[in-house]
């Protein structure tokens, strides 16, 4: 049976985002599945009910008639009660849901039989990473971060000297740097801002300083053991560590004039890091962009979903809502993941959905499924490259025995090559003592196989990592062959003169994509 998947509007107050777009609905078709959206559904995040048709999708006029409708029920928010209501057996709801907090609907859900899958519980795996909606709305949230510090600031971000006098920079910590936090350090070094990172694993110190940020480091021993964790957050710290935290805390709260703290962890109150003391430290106009204000925040201050102005001028930024209020990207990254999900649902792009229970990246997300509640999940499998059997130590050579090893791979490296050239000569020979085989023929052959040959052994002789570089140049400076199918391309034979014009265009392609490939490379390694 083919599915049909719908999407109603969001009723979470403020709530801007959907998802689904006529875009995403183009390519959820292309697995066979047909799409259904409440009317105005995409209507705060910029998309018409037009849009929609435009794409294929069929409007639905109420909420209740897409839920009836629907065999699968795409969201944002996780349901409210009466939604809820509307779930029914075999039906698949996708979107957050918080299993922690919302268990007693977990099991509601179960209980009647229908399959729901939290976008939240997508395990932090590579394969995963394009179905990854945390990540996505927490790249939002650190770029819109940053805009609403901008905003509430009184000052430029970047340092300037003008007539009218001195600017200095802005100073930026961003406490955390996990997607939110590198997403808020690439917008506050990119805007100009002189930006500190702190985070509990040192490991991504490499990451920060890459995007021209400063790393805070801890003196602290047990840093890398207190901090670091396997799934892709940190872990919870210990108390000596925290205070080490803290105290670093306090020494950087006059300085700096931004901070933005991105510390949570899934399914857990927010960590608090921000005293009210530092608070009190901090200068007039001084601004404090709390990502965690969700979950109770990591400021002492923080207020959720208001902004506030303390006793010394400090504006304390609580808001929830950053990915909804960019809700036309937020909806289109959202509904990317949606998709990609769909398609690892729709292997054989027949709209027929396989919920495959054995996948680790469906098992992890899915916390209710065939009557039964299935979070949480097990640990993901992952290949016990660990585990592996170690290689033998490689035994110490003296100087003697290494000069032999070389001679010998010298030897027979020679060997080889004499063994080539000899059988090369004999098959030149051979085509040579064809009857009626033109001179000039044999002359270019040679010169052909020889330039093969020396092309042969000098690209064989390149570091596997410079075959990219390298190749990309030299198509685009080999191309010089162009000017032979120039001049050709004038001939009286109808053959010669399309064999000339297709030399042209892949001479063209050359010329230009190495070019183009080897400058995009170059780009990898420059500064913004």
């Amino acid at each position: 049976m083919l599915v049909k998947i719908g999407t109603p509007k969001e009723l979470f107050e403020g709530e801007a985002r959907v998802a689904m777009t006529p875009d995403s609905a183009q390519q959820l078709q292309k697995l066979g599945h047909t799409c259904l959206i409440e009317t105005g559904a995409g209507a705060l995040a910029g998309f018409s009910d037009a849009d929609y048709k435009n794409a294929g999708v069929e409007v639905v006029k109420t909420a209740a008639a897409l839920w009836k409708a629907a065999d699968v029920v795409a969201k944002v928010r996780a349901p409210d009660a009466g939604e809820m209501k509307r779930l029914r057996a075999e039906q698949t709801l996708i979107s957050f849901f918080s299993p922690v907090a919302n268990e007693k609907e977990m099991k509601a859900a179960a209980k009647k039989g229908a399959t729901v899958v939290a976008m939240e519980m997508i395990p932090r795996i590579s394969r995963a990473q394009k179905m990854d909606a945390l990540s996505s709305m927490a790249n939002i949230a650190g770029y819109r971060a940053v805009i609403e510090a901008g905003n509430n600031f009184g000052r430029f971000f970047t340092g300037q000297i003008t007539a009218a006098g001195k600017v200095p920079p802005a100073k930026v910590l961003v406490v955390g740097a996990g997607v939110a936090g590198l997403a808020a350090i690439g917008t506050s070094t990119s805007l100009g801002a002189i930006t500190y990172a702190f985070d509990v694993r040192p490991e991504v110190a490499e990451q920060v300083e890459s995007m021209g940020a400063e790393f805070v480091y801890l003196d602290f021993e047990e840093e890398q053991a207190d901090g670091s964790s396997s799934g892709g957050y940190a872990s919870v710290s210990s108390p000596e560590f925290r205070e080490a935290q803290l105290a670093k805390f306090r020494e950087l709260a006059p300085e700096v004039d931004i901070v933005i703290t991105t510390a949570l962890i899934p399914n857990r109150e927010a960590p608090e890091l921000w005293t009210e003391d530092m608070v009190a430290a901090m200068k007039p106009g001084s601004v404090i962009v709390d990502l965690a204000a969700e979950k109770g925040g990591n400021c002492k201050l923080t207020v959720m979903d208001e902004k506030i102005v303390t006793d010394n001028g400090v504006i304390i930024i609580g808001y929830t809502d950053f990915p909804s209020r960019m809700a036309t990207q937020a909806s289109s990254l959202y509904a990317t993941n949606i998709r990609h999900l769909m398609t690892d649902l729709t292997p054989e792009k027949d709209g027929v959905i396989n919920h495959n229970m054995e996948d680790d990246v469906i098992r992890g997300a899915t916390i209710a499924h065939a009557n039964d509640v299935t979070f949480p999940p097990p640990p993901p499998k992952v290949a016990a490259i660990a585990a592996a059997p170690k290689k033998e130590a490689a035994k110490e050579l003296t100087p003697e025995e290494k000069a032999a090893a070389e001679v010998a791979a010298f030897k027979a490296q020679t060997k080889n090559q004499v063994t080539l050239l000899a059988a090369g000569a004999v098959l030149l020979l051979g085509i040579g003592m064809i009857p009626g085989m033109p001179a000039s023929f044999m002359q270019h052959f040679i010169v052909f196989v020889l330039a093969v040959f020396i092309g042969f052994q000098v690209i064989w002789n390149v570091a596997h990592s410079l075959h990219t570089p390298l190749m990309a140049v030299t198509n685009a400076i080999s191309s010089i062959i162009i000017l032979g199918a120039l001049i050709q391309i004038g001939s009286s034979s109808v053959l010669i003169t399309i064999l000339a014009a297709l030399g042209i265009f892949m001479a063209a392609v050359n010329i230009f994509g190495g070019f183009l490939v080897t400058r995009r490379m170059l780009a990898m390694f420059q500064k913004s």
